[in-house]
């Protein structure tokens, strides 16, 4: 890379942030993960090690600070109810741009406010990846694709992302690609974790429940100019492996933070706003936990 390209800093080095540092720094990019006090630490220590049957294992060291290097190119990684604790570094370090990979859809609303004149657009990555522990990860799918919006085509970031081996798609709008994620993840993650079983189970123990899950986020999701229908979402599901447990599922019985009001709280918000009724995913959300971070 020339030295006219910005520093690419990964705010949130967990499973899916990290491995994308490692991906990043294996290529050769100037790339930072930004983190918390104790992981940096860690990080600095030990480096970030991934074990990878598509990339192989290995560890690099990547650099690691608290603070963002000034002018970067940001990609946020975090969990979406860690966003606020990150916002004041990002908006300091005046970024010259910022794609946000969280999960969900009222996210860019904040960055955005926290961020005037800063180019901020959202996309969506699909991987499965675990932290085994603050510098250890399990890449567990035989890919990381990441789509992102037109507006996010001459990102830095998305150039180094796609040079490191990631798979990137660039195209659409920004709420097609936020919601061609998000009403799949949703479906998932609720009844993964309303009957506390992998996909397959939690799809067929119920399936007029099921049903009408779907055909609720479908109509939120069209409400919000991104037509979809119960019947499409179903079909997408059924290629998704039976075995499947989602994060949502697995931070609520770890009784860690979730993001359960980020999935179906926001849902149900996105139902009011726009008069589409949303009982059967009320009932899940309230069943689980209410619609508060737990």
């Amino acid at each position: 890379m020339t030295d006219a390209r910005p520093v690419i800093a990964v705010v949130g080095p967990g499973a899916v942030g990290g491995l994308l540092a490692w991906l990043l720094h294996r290529a050769g990019e100037s790339v930072v993960a930004v983190g918390r006090s104790s992981t940096v630490a860690a990080i600095r220590a030990n480096g970030i090690e991934v074990r990878s049957g598509e990339f192989g294992t290995g560890v690099e060291r990547v650099p690691a600070s608290v603070e963002l290097p000034r002018g970067a190119s940001v990609i946020v990684a975090t969990k979406t109810y860690g966003l606020a604790d990150v916002l004041p570094r990002v908006a300091a370090a005046e970024p010259v741009e910022v794609l946000s990979l969280l999960n969900g859809i009222e996210h860019l609303a904040p960055l955005r406010a926290a961020l005037p004149g800063v180019a901020v657009v959202g996309g969506s990555i699909t991987v499965s990846a675990l932290r085994a522990s603050p510098t250890v990860i399990d890449h567990r799918s035989p890919f990381v694709r990441v789509e992102v919006p037109d507006a996010a085509a001459g990102f830095a970031s998305v150039a180094a992302l796609t040079a490191a081996g990631v798979s990137v798609r660039t195209g659409g709008t920004e709420a097609e690609v936020l919601w061609a994620k998000f009403r799949i993840l949703a479906s998932m993650a609720l009844l993964t974790s309303y009957w506390r079983e992998p996909v397959g189970v939690a799809l067929s123990t119920d399936p007029e429940l099921t049903e009408d899950v779907l055909a609720e986020v479908a109509a939120c999701s069209t409400a919000e100019g991104v037509p979809a229908t119960g019947a499409q979402l179903s079909a997408a599901l059924r290629s998704v492996p039976a075995g499947m447990r989602t994060s949502l599922q697995e931070d609520l019985a770890a009784d860690n933070p979730s993001e359960l009001d980020a999935i179906g709280g926001s849902l149900v918000r996105v139902g009011s706003a726009h008069g589409v009724a949303t009982p059967a995913i009320e009932r899940i959300v309230e069943a689980i936990g209410g619609s508060s971070p737990r």
